[in-house]
């Protein structure tokens, strides 16, 4: 059976919707910790490797001195092109192992929103998030590495995802969060939420508008990316 790593920050931040498209497609899924799991032998993989947000910036390694590790590691499957693909989290260590600058943003992006796609973006999986509000949950920002092509923005950030060829793809915003677990967010950010002044009751409420277009939609770019992959 195919094996696709989920490397996680946060228990409830997990694939989400995706898990069944996986399934659909054969993978066995595995899910690993960052900061508590050996993750060496998932990057050096090349199996399909999922890295998935969390609340930390990928420039506090005194504070989490492993990120040094796990970026190096990172960067090495990301020269051998391996398939990677990165979200909110995941998408800026992506984009630290490229060499990008990670920082923090002028604006908290919390809520549900419209991407705007390029045409780089309309040409590759994001094609399917087409007018489809999505989930954005972040506080930093990145510069689009050198080697990568920017694929979409958004009303406040102009960077939210971009890809190197067809193997890595960096999404700053969430397309995998499934609407029917969505209240485990808002309780576990509950803290970052009040302090931010975001409203969850609106929160709470856009999920029962955009949550289950997204899930559909994002089973089409799943679907996508995982069937165009270069064998490497």
């Amino acid at each position: 059976m195919k094996t696709i790593y989920a490397i996680q920050s946060l228990a409830f931040e997990d694939l989400g919707s995706f898990v069944p498209v996986l399934k659909d497609l054969g993978y066995q899924i595995q899910y690993l910790q960052l900061g508590v799991d050996v993750l060496n032998e998932a990057l050096a993989s090349k199996q399909p490797v999922i890295v998935l947000g969390g609340p930390i910036g990928v420039y506090e390694t005194e504070t989490y001195p492993y990120l040094t590790d796990f970026i190096a590691a990172l960067t090495q499957r990301l020269k051998k092109n391996y398939p990677t693909l990165g979200i909110c989290l995941g998408a800026q260590l992506i984009a630290t192992a490229l060499g990008a600058e990670v920082y923090k943003g002028h604006v908290k992006e919390i809520g549900w929103s419209r991407l705007v796609l390029n045409n780089q973006g309309l040409a590759s999986p994001l094609r399917h998030l087409e007018n489809v509000h999505v989930l954005h949950w972040h506080g930093d920002t990145f510069d689009i590495p050198e080697s990568a092509k920017r694929l979409a923005g958004s009303m406040y950030y102009p960077n939210q995802a971009f890809s190197v060829g067809l193997n890595i793809l960096a999404l700053q915003f969430h397309a995998e969060v499934d609407p029917h677990t969505f209240e485990r967010w808002l309780i576990g950010h509950t803290a970052e939420l009040n302090q931010a002044q975001v409203d969850i009751l609106t929160l709470r409420q856009e999920n029962t508008y955009y949550g289950k277009p997204l899930q559909e939609k994002a089973n089409l770019l799943l679907r996508d990316w995982l069937s165009n992959l270069i064998p490497v």
